[in-house]
């Protein structure tokens, strides 16, 4: 261990004495092939070698986890697919116990088990040995032979009637749940209700190749019952000399003493959901292994692009929080938690914008409760005012109160910056009544480190709010929302305020955390210095807009946006201490001459400005009449200067040049980006005189260049 990861672990040391261990905290970390373009890596959820690497990585796992039981699940599935998605889990015990020690998953070979499988597969032996197993534990057992792929069929009930009854039921020939679709109110086990337990037994297949045996699980009811049935599986495999297993089918019951990961697809991703921890020194253990399993398959946390900016992986990388039982969740340990927190976040719009991903606003996968209409807003309030009058609200009420304003304009709750549709959600069966409530606006951390500082943060932040009601009433921001929070500058002083409440309130960062948590590795920045003036450019947030309505898009996995607007934040500061003032430099933009605020910056003097401009021009998007700018021009000047600087930021190559394939590191790529920023120095004399702006495209701390492409003449 380093002496910074040792510091870092003394950090979260100290966090954790402080919040302790009743709030439990996970994340959905999601990993991609960066230098890969094929569409399963840039758009798609499926497709290519996108199994191959999850099950790479799953194998890579167990083998870290002995002991442990690899088990395929239904994965999601959106209203378009035929068929549920995959999703590939390793479940342990947290005692140290081992779960399973019987035959490993074909793919622990790392190559899904599609060499050296063997000729002959002990189906009929392990079908007769698993029947043996279940009788010598009391089981009334049925079998059967069928038409599915899943032929061999075993019935165990606690009473013979039933289990000779559900012989004739449809559902005990019923094909693989992976191979159905999951209907709308969810996957259901219409035998497991009636208390008998269907599993079927077949032969694996990976490309048309037998690899290993097979088993399908029901829906098991408890724990205990799953552990008694895997040690009964257990048994058969040795009694029947098993060499290989595939265990699938339902998910299983999870509670304090199980720890289930998954990794799943998701569009130009794998998603690994991790196993929920009660310390952050816990959780940074899981996801530094995660993080060197990934670097070893060569996936990545982030892209880089041909022009040299870096962006995440591409799927976010939210965070989950819960008790070590649904009724021990934070959110009904304190029942005001909720409402607390959707003000604080409200008060707080750094929150919801400076470690969220490119895509934001109302059409968004995080949109805030303010964003949705001015109707829902003011309902919202409503909501609040009838809480406050409920003494002990049920963790139901608590969900109905709040799901139609904790989503987004189609009504879809999972689509929200507060994700509770599995908080007490008594319409989502078998997992939506968990206690848990998702935070969505996180991109994909860079690093273990700043994965750990964030969960940290939640952490912190609920630790204080179930003992303090910080934020009493919520704010409307108006338009502010979308232009004072647009800007990196304003995001972080917000940022410190609320480092500054953690303080206060007792549960504060230790400085380390904070420090990573301000850095923001994917947001490119470029600088320059002209006549003792330090300029600096910086993408800022910009909100992109749903194209088309948004109903119709709710089937798919994805939606169409106009992302061709994008923002930067301008800022102006002395570099010297003989430098001209800062209130005489003026600044033209396209031309036009644009008013900079001045600011606090670090104890500086400070001048700042946003500017939003059409970037691209959108296959399908709107304003189809407004072009892009082209390369972004400024020109600084200063009455005592002689000179001036004219300053563009290419969004390519300088020279138009193709690059040289994607970079190769980010070194690369930084050297990439720097040399898009082009100084010359002009004649200051020589300045035409700056065109007239609009009054209209400027808005609080924003220039939009857009208006002025398509501003009327003054008459």
């Amino acid at each position: 261990m380093t002496a910074s990861s040792e510091a870092f672990s003394d950090a979260i040391a100290q966090h954790d004495a402080a919040v302790g261990d009743a709030i439990w905290v996970g994340s959905e970390p999601t990993f991609t092939l960066r230098d890969s373009e094929s569409i399963e890596w840039l758009s798609e959820p499926l497709g290519g070698d996108k199994y191959r690497y999850a099950m790479r990585m799953v194998a890579a796992l167990q083998r870290r986890h002995q002991g442990s039981l690899v088990l395929r699940t239904v994965g999601r599935q959106y209203a378009a697919e035929a068929v549920p998605r995959w999703s590939i889990g390793l479940l342990e015990r947290r005692d140290g116990e081992p779960l399973w020690q019987g035959p490993a998953d074909p793919l622990a070979d790392g190559d899904a088990g599609a060499a050296g499988a063997e000729t002959e597969l002990p189906v009929d032996s392990f079908w007769h040995a698993l029947r043996g197993a279940g009788e010598q534990r009391g089981w009334h057992v049925a079998g059967f032979r069928c038409e599915q792929a899943l032929s061999h069929r075993l019935l165990f009930g606690r009473d013979s009637q039933s289990v000779e009854h559900a012989c004739s039921d449809p559902q005990a020939r019923r094909p693989s749940v992976h191979d159905q679709k999951t209907p709308a109110e969810g996957l259901r086990d219409p035998l497991a209700d009636q208390g008998v337990l269907l599993f079927s037994i077949g032969v694996h297949a990976f490309e048309g190749r037998p690899c290993g045996l097979c088993i399908e699980l029901p829906l098991l009811p408890t724990v205990q019952n799953f552990l008694d049935c895997m040690a009964m599986i257990q048994q058969a495999c040795e009694d029947a000399a098993v060499s290989a297993l595939v265990v699938q089918g339902f998910a299983p019951p999870i509670d304090h003493r199980l720890a289930w990961l998954t990794v799943t697809p998701d569009p130009a991703v794998i998603e690994i959901n991790q196993a929920p921890q009660s310390a952050i020194a816990a959780f940074y253990a899981a996801s530094r292994e995660l993080f060197e399993v990934a670097g070893e398959l060569g996936l990545s946390p982030y892209r880089l692009q041909y022009n040299g900016n870096v962006s995440d992986s591409g799927g976010g990388g939210q965070f989950t929080v819960g008790g070590d039982a649904p009724a021990n969740s934070p959110f009904f340990v304190e029942p005001a938690l909720l409402p607390r927190l959707v003000r604080y976040l409200n008060q707080h719009p750094a929150l919801s914008y400076y470690f969220a991903p490119d895509y934001l606003g109302g059409a968004s996968q995080s949109p805030r409760p303010d964003e949705a209409t001015r109707d829902a807003f003011r309902e919202l309030a409503v909501a609040m005012r009838q809480l406050q009058h409920q003494k002990d609200p049920t963790p139901e009420f608590l969900w109905a109160s709040f799901a139609p304003f904790l989503a987004d304009a189609s009504g879809n709750s999972h689509r929200s910056e507060l994700n509770i549709e599995k908080l007490w959600n008594p319409y989502l069966p078998g997992r939506g009544c968990l206690g848990l409530v998702e935070f969505r606006a996180f991109r994909m951390a860079r690093s273990a480190e700043r994965s750990a500082s964030i969960a940290a943060l939640l952490r912190a932040l609920l630790a204080m709010l179930m003992r303090h009601d910080v934020t009493p009433v919520l704010r409307d921001w108006g338009d502010e929302l979308h232009d004072r929070f647009a800007l990196p500058h304003f995001l972080r002083l917000d940022l410190e305020r609320v480092f500054g409440d953690l303080k206060e309130y007792g549960v504060g960062l230790h400085p380390l955390i904070q420090d990573l948590l301000r850095r923001e590795p994917f947001s490119p920045v470029w600088s320059c210095e002209f006549g003792g003036c330090e300029l600096e450019l910086e993408r800022a947030v910009e909100f992109w807009p749903l194209v088309g309505d948004v109903a119709s898009q709710e089937a798919g996995g994805s939606r169409t946006v106009d992302s061709s607007t994008a923002r930067l934040q301008l800022r102006l500061r002395q570099s010297g201490p003989n430098a001209p003032t800062l209130e005489g430099w003026s600044v033209r933009v396209a031309g036009y001459e644009a008013p900079l605020a001045s600011i606090d910056d670090d104890g500086r003097g400070g001048r700042m400005l946003g500017v939003r401009f059409r970037d691209f021009a959108p296959w399908r998007g709107l304003h189809p009449a407004i072009s892009p700018l082209g390369p972004f021009v400024m020109v600084l000047s200063h009455p005592d200067v002689p000179q001036a600087a004219m300053i563009t930021l290419h969004n390519w190559h300088p020279h138009g040049a193709a690059y040289d394939g994607l970079p190769g590191s980010l070194e690369t790529a930084d050297a990439r980006r720097r040399e898009r920023l082009v100084v010359k120095v002009l004649d200051a004399a020589a300045l035409p005189a700056p065109l007239p702006l609009p009054p209209s495209a400027m808005s609080g701390y924003t220039l939009d260049l857009r208006i002025c492409q398509v501003a009327l003449p003054d008459r």
